[in-house]
């Protein structure tokens, strides 16, 4: 199993795309070029949902509220001028929030009975014919409003972005005190009415704004916290969209190309077999990976080197004699169990490939080639290829990655070393070559998939996937294609995290 499958158990891919420069309107012309998608039901829309009341309170606390001018004219050819100024917000509560998905559409979203009090100075002056004076006095406003949003998601700049221009607030209360007075006198009373009015407008146009902004902000964060998870090296896979995200009254759902970047080459994928139908909606989340996907990615790896193993010391001793072999050579069982260093080293010899079923699970072929060196030598006692065909079925529990493997065909034979060049017959290559494919299946393909486990479950416990709350994911395969389905608890250190930034 490659290192690369189990990226897509992290939620913060969250259904939401990365660079791209494309996106087609038509679902059918998207699904051709999609190499990997993402389907978000309503169960995982209403925990994100549970979460929406930080995000928002970010927004209102974020907001920077413009200095209001402004005169009003009164009698006797008089007038009164007012600013307000450093209007900040205080003692902020939301009560609740509410969700709907509407099919091709959008998301309906009300925040109701939040509670702010801003603070903030008014700078006034009176004047007319007879006296001409100014003021400054410090203000609190008492506030109670609903706030609905209707979030749009669409591909902007060949991503997915969220228009919330489709903003109201609704008060409920704006009581605007001066200087905690709740007896003003008649000068104050004069203008607390239309000032309130201003304000309204201000505070609206604020928070509406600043919510689309943090929408943004908190999409791109995610795309790109997502591109940063798909990268390691010079290895890194394109998540841009193909086409629009769909809504249904059950889900939301993106298409990626999931095109693999490997130093100055790109693949494409422009045959996928995705259609949505191949998706269900019991669980809070899924993603489907072509087979294109995973072969590109797999390539890419074996180019760069990844799939190279050395054992020696006392690590290859005790190998051995856990588990020895069928009829070992005396000079390979010297060489491991008596020389000062003996090391085995494997790498891919070839690009490995893998083709997935409903009915075998993930089969992979792989060639590999290895050297036994003794003593320190650097010229090895065998050099051997194999190439293996494998049965793997992958699943993820208890925040660690488990690989079963079936093996299917094996095929060994010998290429070199300082003993196999003293050969001078085929008798003599099959006596060792028969004992040699017993070694590989019993001890080297048990032991690289037990070292695959580890190394993917720590790279995964790098990029923060052990952070997660993961419930019952399933890898679920089928023909060319994958299915992984899960149900997660709202990763709270991502919202903190976004947070922050956000406030800095």
């Amino acid at each position: 199993m490659p290192w690369w499958w189990t990226f897509v158990l992290v939620v913060l891919v969250w259904c939401t795309g990365g660079m791209s420069q494309d996106c087609m309107e038509d679902p059918a012309q998207a699904y051709r070029f999609t190499g990997a998608a993402c389907r978000l039901t309503y169960p995982a829309a209403v925990v994100l949902n549970e979460k929406t009341t930080k995000v928002i309170e970010a927004a209102f606390q974020h907001a920077k509220y413009p200095c209001m001018k402004g005169e009003k004219s009164l009698l006797f050819g008089s007038k009164l001028l007012y600013g307000l100024d450093n209007l900040e917000i205080y003692n902020l509560t939301i009560g609740q929030s509410a969700f709907e998905l509407r099919p091709g559409e959008g998301i309906s979203l009300n925040i109701s009975n939040v509670s702010a009090v801003f603070k903030g100075t008014i700078k006034y002056g009176y004047g007319s014919w007879l006296v001409n004076f100014g003021n400054s006095v410090d203000f609190e406003i008492d506030s109670q409003i609903d706030l609905g949003i209707n979030p749009k998601l669409y591909c902007g700049n060949g991503k997915v972005a969220a228009d919330t221009s489709d903003c109201s607030l609704k008060f409920h209360k704006l009581d605007l005190l001066l200087q905690g007075d709740r007896e003003p006198n008649w000068i104050k009373k004069l203008f607390t009415n239309f000032i309130t009015f201003t304000v309204k407008l201000a505070i609206r146009g604020q928070i509406c704004q600043e919510i689309n902004k943090v929408a943004n902000i908190l999409a791109d964060f995610i795309q790109q916290t997502a591109e940063n998870f798909l990268s390691d090296g010079d290895i890194s896979v394109n998540i841009g969209v193909t086409g629009p995200p769909v809504i249904t009254a059950n889900y939301i759902e993106s298409y990626h190309k999931g095109f693999t970047k490997y130093r100055n080459t790109t693949t494409v994928i422009d045959e996928s077999i995705f259609n949505p139908a191949q998706l269900t909606e019991h669980k809070m989340l899924y993603f489907w990976l072509s087979d294109q996907l995973m072969n590109s990615v797999l390539n890419a790896a074996h180019q760069d080197g990844r799939f190279q193993l050395n054992i020696s010391g006392t690590e290859l001793t005790e190998l051995f004699n856990t588990n020895p072999p069928d009829a070992l050579p005396e000079f390979i069982q010297k060489c491991i169990m008596e020389s000062s260093s003996p090391e085995l080293r494997v790498w891919s010899k070839t690009n490995p490939y893998l083709n997935t079923s409903r009915d075998f699970g993930t089969t992979v072929w792989a060639g590999v080639s290895g050297q036994l060196h003794c003593g320190g030598s650097p010229t090895p006692l065998i050099s051997f290829d194999t190439n293996v065909a494998m049965e793997i079925w992958a699943s993820y529990a208890n925040k660690k990655l488990i690989l079963l493997g079936k093996l299917i065909e094996i095929f060994t034979h010998l290429t070199g070393g300082e003993v196999v060049d003293t050969f001078t017959t085929i008798l003599e290559y099959e006596k060792l070559e028969t004992p040699l494919t017993n070694a590989v299946e019993k001890i080297g393909v048990p032991r690289v998939i037990a070292v695959l486990e580890t190394e993917i479950t720590r790279l995964l416990d790098k990029q923060g996937v052990n952070l997660f709350d993961i419930y019952n994911p399933e890898v679920i395969p089928r023909d060319n294609y994958v299915v992984i389905q899960m149900d997660f608890g709202f990763p709270h250190h991502l919202l903190v995290e976004f947070l922050r930034k956000t406030l800095e």
